[in-house]
């Protein structure tokens, strides 16, 4: 049977980098800057044959009121009442701070049971810091290191009253070291991976908590809360989605920091690993020049664009923005043409049950899989009406079309002369597959090759 553990303790005590041993991937942000984790993440943790859903948390402030500390702090709260068991996590180095020590008063208060880990134990550094947890009232400490993956052991001895029956037949493994791909075939039966990517402050965390119906996610006036790629599971209509939230992407000369370097790349590598991308832009400012290189990024990796227009509430001339996004959409980013658009208010919610079906529909036709008789058939078609131009007198000859893969669509065309093939001849073939195979808004990759009908007799 799985249990939910959740991890606690002060800022920069190594939290997250313990939930990337738990869950055997580098999904969290681990940075020496105090307060990298804001919001709440999940993962499926493993330690040897204990399964369990792992929750990372933000560092325990000391803080009362309305910010953004005390609403980091409220999202831990929720956890730790969520959880079976929690990690109160300290710092061997540093060793037991009054920090550490306030909040296992109020960690002791929670119906909650706390297991104490002290981290940074590696060698003798974290001896003097071990001893003195003893007295914070919080059961017998195991000193650990999540960076080297020692004390794994011991930590598996506290956690194992929290566990249903084990499995006999799993093989026990306590070094947290797993596999970071799933294989292809079980990726593509799991759930659908909607990423939700803009610039800072557009609403995408205010979005991904409309979709859900809860405060998931940390959400406010301050730009870029949101620091790295949090995944959050949920069923629309039946149906598995995994939706990701993301740090906001700024135009790249403007990022300095290495923390928000991190963060742009914790983006970057939710787009690629995503099936459907929302890009939110918001209504006020439309597609501006950062909007279109997060647009083109997104097609060139690949995936199922679907552009969400935040804050529709707020525009009073709602036909004329959309012809001026559709004008900017047709001059800066026709190799999407038919790019699905869905104006919504994320804030009050007006709109918001529009996006979903928007995004199954870019899912189905990214899956598209278009017959090989047709594609040939439709290929004569144009070159009856529309031939490759001559180069140096000789005529380019398309000799046959498949389709070699889906996700995005991917055509193989065997050229006599592919080298010869003009690009703007290409790009009139993409236009067409679009428009005669109805493949609206999805990227599509033609690859030319050279030779004869590969599948012709002789």
């Amino acid at each position: 049977m799985s249990f939910t553990v959740a991890i606690l303790g002060r800022p920069n005590v190594g939290k997250s980098t313990l939930f990337n041993r738990l869950v055997g991937k580098r999904l969290a942000l681990v940075d020496d800057t105090p307060g990298v984790t804001r919001d709440r993440r999940e993962g499926q943790g493993r330690l040897g044959d204990l399964r369990f859903k792992v929750i990372d948390t933000a560092g325990l402030e000391e803080t009362e009121g309305e910010g953004l500390e005390a609403r980091m702090r409220e999202q831990t709260e929720r956890a730790l009442s969520e959880a079976d068991v929690a990690i109160m996590l300290v710092d061997g180095r540093a060793g037991v701070t009054p920090l550490d020590e306030h909040f296992a008063r109020l960690i002791r208060k929670s119906p909650t049971p706390v297991v104490l880990a002290v981290n940074k134990c590696e060698g003798q550094a974290g001896q003097e810091g071990l001893a003195q947890s003893y007295g914070m009232g919080l059961g017998e400490p195991v000193g650990i290191s999540a960076e080297h993956g020692e004390g794994l052991l011991d930590l598996y001895e506290l956690l194992l009253p929290f566990s249903g029956p084990l499995a006999e037949e799993d093989e026990v493994n306590f070094s947290g070291d797993e596999a970071e791909e799933l294989p292809e075939q079980e990726q593509e039966t799991g759930p659908l991976k909607l990423a939700i990517v803009g610039r800072p402050n557009v609403g995408k965390s205010t979005l991904l908590n409309r979709l859900i119906g809860e405060e998931r996610v940390l959400t406010g006036p301050e730009p870029g809360v949101t620091r790295d790629s949090i995944a959050v599971e949920w069923e629309h209509k039946g149906r598995a989605i995994q939706l990701v939230d993301t740090a906001g992407l700024r135009r790249r000369s403007k990022i300095t920091e290495k923390l928000e370097k991190l963060s742009a790349s914790d983006t970057l590598l939710a787009v690629r690993y995503a099936h459907v991308v929302a890009l939110v832009l918001d209504a006020e400012l439309l597609l501006e020049k950062q909007d279109l290189t997060i647009a083109r990024m997104v097609v060139d990796q690949g995936r199922a664009l679907v552009l969400v227009v935040n804050k529709w509430d707020m525009i009073k001339d709602r036909k004329q923005a959309l012809r001026t996004l559709a004008d900017r959409l047709e001059r800066s980013l026709p190799q999407v043409r038919g790019l699905s658009i869905v104006t919504l208010s994320a804030m009050t919610g007006a709109g918001a049950k529009t996006l979903m079906p928007a995004v199954l529909e870019a899912y189905d036709i990214w899956n598209r899989r278009l017959p090989t008789s047709a594609l040939n058939r439709w290929l004569d078609d144009i070159l009856a009406h529309h031939p490759p131009p001559a180069v140096s007198g000789r005529r380019i000859k398309l000799r046959y079309i498949t389709q070699i893969k889906a996700r995005p669509p991917t055509i193989a065309l065997f050229v006599n002369k592919p080298e010869d093939l003009p690009d703007s001849y290409s790009r009139y073939l993409v236009n067409a597959l679009r428009e005669d195979f109805d493949l609206p808004g999805t990227p599509i990759r033609v690859h030319l090759r050279k030779g004869k009908n590969p599948y012709a007799d002789g």
